[in-house]
């Protein structure tokens, strides 16, 4: 019975850590196991704040004071659609932001809120750090990971990493 148990369990688990760093970004477990790639983690996240809302429903207190990285601003970021993005347009994207304008790096503002007076710059500073954000053997959670450094590096552009 316990094996049928865990094989339900992991069957109904696994679509929601399916994207590797989208554990929520809110809660304790998100907390405990913050930076940590894989299935396990996230499986382990995902069961610390499932049990922590069932037994003291600890979610909402931390939204409603905004601790535990949750929010009081009323938006829900994830970074699984820039994710989606940057994985579905990888080629596109290396070009245009090796030229620094095109489309794709458009398309890629866009979704991140860079509003139109910075839009110059973040063309220049993805172009200046192209090969940075998209290094070879580099995986999509790779390049999610550098373009937020990227920006978090740039005193204009930093505002904009809470957006991804």
């Amino acid at each position: 019975m316990s094996k049928k148990l865990a094989i339900a369990a992991l069957i109904f688990l696994a679509p929601a850590t399916s994207f590797a760093d989208n554990v929520g970004g809110c809660g304790l477990g998100a907390k405990m196991f913050d930076g940590q790639k894989g299935m396990g983690p996230n499986v382990m996240a995902v069961i610390t704040d499932g049990f922590l809302d069932m037994s003291i429903s600890l979610r909402p207190f931390a939204i409603s004071t905004g601790t535990l990285g949750c929010t009081q601003d009323g938006a829900v970021k994830s970074n699984w659609k820039t994710a989606m993005f940057i994985d579905l347009n990888k080629d596109r994207l290396a070009r245009d932001m090796s030229i620094g304008s095109g489309e794709a790096l458009d398309s890629l503002a866009h979704l991140i809120g860079v509003r139109e007076g910075d839009r110059a710059t973040f063309g220049r500073v993805m172009q200046a750090n192209v090969f940075v954000i998209f290094s070879s053997g580099s995986t999509t959670d790779d390049n999610l990971a550098a373009l937020k450094q990227v920006l978090r590096s740039d005193r204009e552009l930093a505002q904009y990493v809470a957006s991804i």
